[in-house]
């Protein structure tokens, strides 16, 4: 069976993010050489030194994560024999029928990626800092997060940690993020819903309970909600659904690892698109481009290894990582909300699997999809319930399989991810031309 040609693909969503670089680096170019020859006011000097600033960060991160990329991609080989001498390893399970349905492939080589990246990151550390000593304290507490959640995905992998560990841990990796966390902590209200907050300048019955929990901004008019406390608890269950919604979004070949890659693309093209705009938190997009540019070429090269037939599974290691990984770059970036435009398949997905998840539907160890050796494609997995009727397992892979049909694993990793390309690029249509229509 002939493969589909990853680099090709692989390109295709680091094009924007890329293209937007090259914008920033003219621009601080052009800036610069007008500089030379202008003596206007110092503030336009000063304002051209700020982009010349970043467009050169941006350029040294890039060359970060493309060294991410090269020492990840020629480590995979080496660890993964060591990882096969341990024991940590498993089959395939969507081989059986076929002649690799024996082989042993190593597994949690998401630690490799992990650390490339946490190298890449402390390096960014020490000229991050000189030219943005006010997020040292982030970047700090970033650095413990992301190791926190890199060391329960490899244990995880080798002891395999109930649920409940699951979930609770990744909160607890959270806290050093929220204890740091300076910015904002109201909402804006969307424009159809502020006549139930207030009406006539006067609040409204619902909003006057709702302030026993919450504070209702009067001068406002009802379009700031101060949700305090609520919304740290909020950010934590933040950290908590991105671990997982990846982990329970997987089950082929290069899907846990391809969908994290689009993720990251589409986060950086919103951060970059901020910069080039001058916006007031230019500096906190800088900080999550500076983390995003190293995750992206260490995650490539791992999506070099875990693509259809896969060599390496990343494991929990990765799903983790890769999860705390934009979790920290939504809360300390001060995106959080727009970063869940990003993951709206895994909404689905989450969604979708709920009755399983709450144990309202019998939910087996494994949901992925049930490989036919006959016909050499994947097929919708069922489960027989008491009364010995079958029920589709339920998850956003075998419902594509449901409703597109059989298809091979290469091509079902391909359109789940165009899916979720498509779902990124529908997010930053809405939060860049629809979301005025909603928020003023």
């Amino acid at each position: 069976m002939m493969t589909m040609p990853l680099p090709a693909l692989a390109i295709i969503p680091l094009l924007p993010p890329l293209w937007i670089i090259c914008q920033i680096l003219i621009a601080t170019h052009n800036g610069a050489t007008t500089n030379d020859y202008d003596d206007g006011a110092s503030l336009k000097s000063t304002t051209t030194t700020t982009r010349e600033s970043v467009g050169v960060q941006l350029l040294v991160f890039s060359a970060l994560g493309a060294l991410g990329h090269v020492g990840t991609h020629r480590l995979i080989p080496s660890i993964k024999y060591y990882m096969l001498k341990r024991g940590i390893c498993g089959k395939d399970l969507g081989k059986k029928g076929t002649d690799g349905e024996n082989d042993y492939i190593p597994e949690a080589l998401g630690i490799v990626p992990g650390a490339l990246f946490l190298i890449c990151l402390i390096f960014c550390l020490v000229g991050f800092a000189t030219n943005h000593p006010s997020k040292l304290l982030d970047l700090n507490s970033a650095l413990l997060s992301i190791c926190f959640m890199l060391f329960l995905g490899f244990t995880d992998d080798v002891l395999e940690w109930p649920w409940r560990y699951k979930l609770f841990l990744p909160s607890v990796a959270s806290l050093p993020l929220l204890c740091c966390y300076e910015g904002s902590r109201s909402v804006v209200v969307p424009i159809p819903l502020r006549s139930y907050l207030m009406n006539d300048g006067e609040l409204t019955a619902f909003a006057r309970i709702l302030c026993y929990f919450v504070v209702v901004d009067e001068n406002a008019d009802g379009s700031i909600i101060n949700l305090g406390l609520f919304y740290l608890v909020y950010m934590g269950l933040l950290a908590v659904f991105c671990t997982n919604a990846i982990n329970i979004h997987a089950g082929i070949n290069g899907l846990e690892v391809g969908q994290s890659y689009v993720i990251g693309c589409a986060v950086l093209y919103h951060n970059l698109v901020e910069i080039r705009a001058d916006s007031l938190s230019r500096e906190n997009h800088v900080f999550s481009a500076m983390i995003l540019l190293s995750f992206l070429g260490v995650s490539l090269a791992l999506l070099r290894h875990n693509w259809y037939p896969a060599s390496v599974f990343v494991g929990d290691t990765y799903c983790y990582f890769a999860g705390m990984t934009f979790a920290v770059v939504g809360i300390l970036g001060h995106f959080s909300k727009t970063l869940l435009l990003f993951f709206i398949p895994q909404i689905i997905n989450f969604l979708w699997s709920t009755p399983q998840l709450f144990k309202l539907v019998p939910c087996p160890k494994h949901r992925l999809p049930k490989f036919n050796a006959r016909t050499g494609l994947m097929e919708p997995s069922r489960i027989k319930r008491e009364n010995d009727c079958e029920l589709v397992n339920m998850t956003l892979i075998n419902l594509v399989l449901q409703i597109l049909g059989p298809m091979s694993e290469e091509r079902l990793c391909i359109v789940l991810l165009a899916f979720q390309v498509i779902c990124c690029a529908l997010g930053l249509i809405f939060r860049y031309n629809l979301a005025q229509l909603i928020f003023d």
